[in-house]
């Protein structure tokens, strides 16, 4: 076949995305934006058009936006089918079709999988149905919630104190209400920044008027006679009295509608290659499925080919551009995703800001600023390289050290500009709690290639 028709063949034919979300609908623009001219299916499990979710815990809560008015802006028109409020139930790989829970089927040529996460929920389900319990991750979870503090709850009760857990606490006190944090580790945010970090993270929450409790988990959640949520059973016998909780446990991974599918698909995720081609559960990789956004798993060539599951807006909308360019072009133009990993949180007043691959280190040096004034930028260190920094107000910093994550720059860091205090003069154990236990950081997982050592010059695609 020659190679115009070839790449007219490419540009043609049938495409359904899987995940009516941020991944989903960058990818279909793209799709457009490069050339492709097929019949573009969208399949949402929500009612909704693709919306924006970090707005949701924040200005949504602080009644400065919203819920129902958060849809993403349209870079272009994409000219889709839309199938929302239906959720895909299974795959045929052979047959190139997705099951749907209303009985139909879609069929394609080319397939992205952009399912995201979901909420983990409160284990015990008559616990869980009482009311006043709350998961935050829809916008209808947002909206419930935001009516429920605009009623004036006596005290809110956060389980878990991830990110999320910790900007709903934010939101609480800025409204004036009394909130308590129940947290199984040491510190607010161990699983994402280590507990060095969340050890500063602690004393501004204390210092905002939370009551955060620490090295206990909630045991039971107490209903009353009517059905709603009063009190809270913690690990240390206490009981906490609370009208409103809000269960903020992480996430799981939208992957049980692919089960007995064939794909290498399971709780952390959709692995898939550099190229965001999904593999099939023999490690092959596929020629026609692909995946973006939180539900991957991909390896990144400078954090030692480990296989990240990066839940980060940006990490969406770079993945699923990559993945619809590689949808549709010939073999020798597709290009890897190789997105720097880069976070934010306002919270307490503060803004934190994060790039690379924080939980990778097992130091942590101080170099601006200091822990005491919540004002500092933190860089860690794996096997004598820097692969992350955390800022706390003082993001300046933070592209310095992008750059030099990019470069294998050496750890510990020594540079003429280095704010010379007390604390920043040697590394420090970053304390990240052990792997095998829940937290709410970004999910690294080994992809069992690890090349030692090796010095690498990033140089990302700018588009």
């Amino acid at each position: 076949m020659a190679a115009e028709d070839m790449d007219r063949l490419r540009r043609t034919g049938r495409i359904a995305i899987v995940g009516a979300s941020l991944a989903g609908l960058r990818a279909a623009e793209t799709l457009r934006a490069e050339g492709f001219a097929g019949e573009l299916t969208l399949i949402g499990d929500e009612p909704y058009e693709p919306y924006d979710r970090p707005p949701l815990s924040k200005a949504v809560l602080l009644g400065r936006a919203d819920p129902h008015r958060t849809e993403l802006p349209r870079r272009r028109e994409i000219d889709a089918k839309w199938r929302l409020g239906t959720a895909a139930t299974g795959l045929d790989l052979t047959a190139g079709r997705v099951r749907l829970s209303d009985g139909d089927e879609v069929e394609y040529d080319r397939l992205l999988i952009a399912t995201g996460v979901r909420a983990r929920p409160w284990p015990k389900e008559p616990e869980a149905r009482l009311d006043g319990v709350f998961l935050l991750r829809t916008r209808d979870d947002a909206a419930g919630l935001h009516q429920r503090l605009r009623a004036g709850p006596r005290r809110v009760f956060v389980i878990g104190a991830g990110f999320a857990g910790c900007e709903v606490a934010s939101a609480c006190r800025e409204q004036g209400i009394e909130v308590t944090v129940a947290e199984r580790a040491g510190a607010p945010l161990v699983g994402a920044l280590g507990g060095v970090v969340g050890a500063v993270a602690a004393e501004l929450m204390r210092e905002h008027g939370v009551d955060l409790r620490t090295r206990v988990t909630v045991t039971a959640l107490e209903g009353d006679a009517a059905g709603r949520v009063r009190a809270v059973h913690l690990s240390d016998e206490s009981v906490v009295e609370a009208d409103v909780v809000v269960v903020s446990l992480g996430s799981q991974r939208n992957t049980e509608w692919l089960k007995g599918s064939g794909l290498g698909a399971g709780p952390r995720g959709i692995a898939c290659d550099a190229g965001c081609r999904a593999f099939d559960f023999r490690g092959i990789v596929t020629d026609d499925v692909f995946v973006a956004g939180d539900v991957a798993r991909s390896p990144h060539a400078l954090f030692e080919y480990q296989f990240l599951s990066l839940e980060h807006w940006g990490n969406a909308v770079a993945q699923a551009e990559t993945a619809a360019h590689n949808m549709i072009c010939d073999g020798t133009d597709r290009r890897p995703h190789l997105w720097m990993p880069a976070f934010w949180s306002s919270q307490f007043g503060v803004n934190i800001k994060s790039v690379g691959v924080p939980p990778m280190g097992e130091e942590l040096m101080i170099t601006q600023g200091s822990t005491a004034e919540r004002r500092f930028v933190g860089v860690y260190g794996h096997k004598g390289r820097v692969v992350a920094a955390v800022s706390f107000d003082n993001t300046r910093w933070l592209e310095f050290y992008q750059r030099a994550i990019e470069r294998g720059a050496p750890f510990p860091v020594e540079y003429p500009t280095l704010d010379r205090r007390p604390e920043n003069r040697r590394p420090v154990p970053a304390d990240f709690p052990d792997p095998s236990l829940p937290t709410h950081g970004p999910m690294v997982t080994l992809s069992g290639y690890s090349p030692a050592d090796t010095q690498l010059v990033f140089h990302p695609a700018r588009h």
